[in-house]
């Protein structure tokens, strides 16, 4: 079982940053791989960005490339996510999520962190 736990979500003004960070109590961080989530109000979970367990292969969604960047410590069991130049569309709640590396589902989910992007 891994638990995650994200911090760093808040208000921000339209063009401003923030840096969501996401704490996982696991010994084994670095053979997970790691995702940020987002859910808008009304709308389904989508995938912001994916990163392995080695930080090499990064993945993220068209609408943020270019402004988000996920990164990972393994040695401090975190996994970031810097989000830049925000758009009122960014808001929602963002969650992590961890999955080994035999399986293609997120198996483990944090409680989430608000982000709001005010115009």
């Amino acid at each position: 079982q891994v638990q995650l736990v994200e911090s760093g979500g808040g208000m921000v003004e339209a063009g401003g940053s923030l840096r969501l960070s996401c704490a996982a109590s696991t010994r084994t961080f670095g053979s997970y791989t790691m995702g940020w989530f987002r859910q808008a109000a009304g709308t389904e979970r989508e995938a912001v960005a994916e990163i392995t367990g080695s930080g090499g292969v990064i993945a993220y969604t068209d609408s943020v490339k270019g402004r988000f960047t996920i990164s990972r410590d393994n040695a401090k069991n975190t996994v970031y996510l810097q989000m830049n130049s925000l758009k009122p569309e960014d808001t929602g709640v963002y969650f992590c999520a961890a999955r080994s590396f035999l399986s293609s589902k997120y198996q483990f989910w944090g409680q989430g962190t608000q982000v709001t992007v005010s115009s």
